[in-house]
């Protein structure tokens, strides 16, 4: 049994998809935090965007089931601060192109020195040791700058340098005093390192992958399927469920557990003590996006560009969806796709608004942002909100880690709060825990789905 339809479960069921499986999920959709719509040669996004490269555990999932990825084409690097607008150039420049007081400059230079110094050491640090573990090297990532928080590193800054430093950081879906330093500059390093890591995008949208995966799947899905507990017995798993108003038990040789943390805390009632506490530890930050269909007909100045940051509007960045499809053209067509992004602090500054308020917010400080009247070429809009947005490394939350990959049970966890890489981390702890589930029950002979559900 698979509890959680997202990538992480999604990811374990496709390695278990030869043997006598079915996935559970609450949701009326698959994908989770992973969720895209089609427009023609466009697509609206509003949860995760980019994934990892070359030799990554998505990489290897996106060959397997045949899905397209490629390396994102636009500048990840833009800005859009106090009326200016920068499309490229090295990030250093930035305080001196961007209108701001000499004190923020001053204080922006030395505080991105520390920040800097440690977007080195933390590049070094995530490159794998020769036939070392996946479990060491995110034990060290964890470890990393674990004592103190964002804030701490930088110190107080003045209010230009603050946003700019916060804007960056708080993608985390935390804010600079929740996330550790080793978290925060882990997101520098994406930006001063662009092109390293994260630099992919699934050619029309992110939910071309999990569809794909739930296609493959087939009736082994089950949506609409809320797990109530997971319960050991001596040499099985028990799962209790409810579905169209019905109560359901499915009794199970191994259990893969890919919800998030607090679900798994939840419904996890006999895992061991240290686990559950640990997983009721883990944090989640919320965010907001929206995501807007255009249909200028003439190029535009952020067509080459990817991300643009957007350090005093409502939303921390703008996502230029259209990249892929600017990249493939001999003459740019109509049309374009763009989605933003409030994570933590800016999040709850739209809790008490509704879905249509959240896209007008978006949609004016987006024109005010990019210009050239943007929202008259708005077609289509709508928001998407997390209140358990994306888990984020808080001071301390390396002790966890050792609890929440023991394994020793029928139970096996997988998610993207058991890693800092993302959607990466959710795929390659769903095939670790699906190795797992597969070495405990041999290979023997299964029966039919039907049988197993009966």
């Amino acid at each position: 049994m698979i509890v959680g339809g997202g990538i992480a479960g999604l990811s374990a069921a496709w390695r278990l998809r030869n043997r006598d499986i079915c996935l559970l999920e609450a949701d009326h959709r698959v994908g989770g935090r992973i969720r895209s719509e089609r427009r023609g040669r466009y697509w609206l996004n509003w949860g995760g965007h980019v994934i990892a490269g070359d030799g990554s555990s998505t990489d290897a999932l996106l060959r397997e089931v045949g899905v397209t990825a490629l390396t994102v084409p636009g500048s990840l690097k833009g800005m859009a601060m106090n009326g200016a607008l920068l499309t490229g150039g090295p990030v250093a420049t930035y305080p001196f192109r961007i209108p701001m007081s000499l004190r923020d400059r001053a204080a922006i230079l030395r505080a991105g020195a520390k920040v800097g110094v440690g977007a080195l050491r933390y590049n070094a640090l995530v490159r794998r040791h020769a036939a070392e573990p996946p479990l060491a090297l995110q034990q060290r990532v964890y470890d990393f700058e674990d004592d103190r928080t964002f804030r701490d590193l930088t110190g107080d800054l003045p209010p230009d340098a603050s946003k700019l430093f916060e804007t960056v950081v708080t993608r985390s879906a935390g804010d600079v005093d929740e996330i550790s330093a080793g978290c925060g500059i882990g997101y520098f390093s994406l930006v001063f390192f662009a092109g390293k890591g994260l630099n992919r995008n699934i050619v029309g949208g992110p939910s071309t992958m999990t569809e794909a995966l739930a296609a493959a799947l087939g009736e082994r899905v089950h949506l609409g399927a809320e797990v109530r507990e997971v319960v050991h017995r001596r040499d099985s798993v028990l799962v209790r469920y409810a579905q169209g108003g019905v109560e359901h038990e499915v009794e199970a040789r191994a259990v893969v557990l890919a919800t998030t943390a607090g679900v798994a805390h939840r419904v996890g009632v006999d895992l061991p003590s240290d686990v559950r506490d640990a997983l009721g530890q883990v944090v989640y930050g919320p965010h907001v996006s929206s995501a807007f269909l255009t249909d200028e007909t003439g190029p535009r100045p952020w067509d080459s560009t990817y991300a643009i940051a957007a350090p005093r509007s409502s939303f921390a960045i703008a996502l230029n969806h259209a990249s892929l499809v600017r990249a493939a053209e001999q003459t740019r067509q109509p049309g374009g796709s763009m989605m933003t992004f409030s994570p933590a602090g800016r999040r709850r500054a739209l809790l008490d608004k509704t879905d249509a308020e959240v896209v007008e917010i978006h949609l004016r400080d987006l024109d005010a942002v990019l210009g050239h009247d943007f929202a008259s070429t708005v077609v289509e809009a709508r928001s998407a909100r997390w209140v358990e947005g994306s888990p984020y490394r808080f001071p301390g939350r390396g002790r966890l880690q050792p609890a929440l990959t023991r394994g020793g049970s029928r139970v096996f966890l997988a998610g993207d709060y058991l890693g800092t890489f993302y959607i990466d981390s959710a795929v390659s702890t769903g095939f670790a825990a699906a190795q797992h589930a597969a070495a405990l029950c041999g290979a023997v002979p299964t029966p039919t789905l039907e049988r197993n559900l009966r």
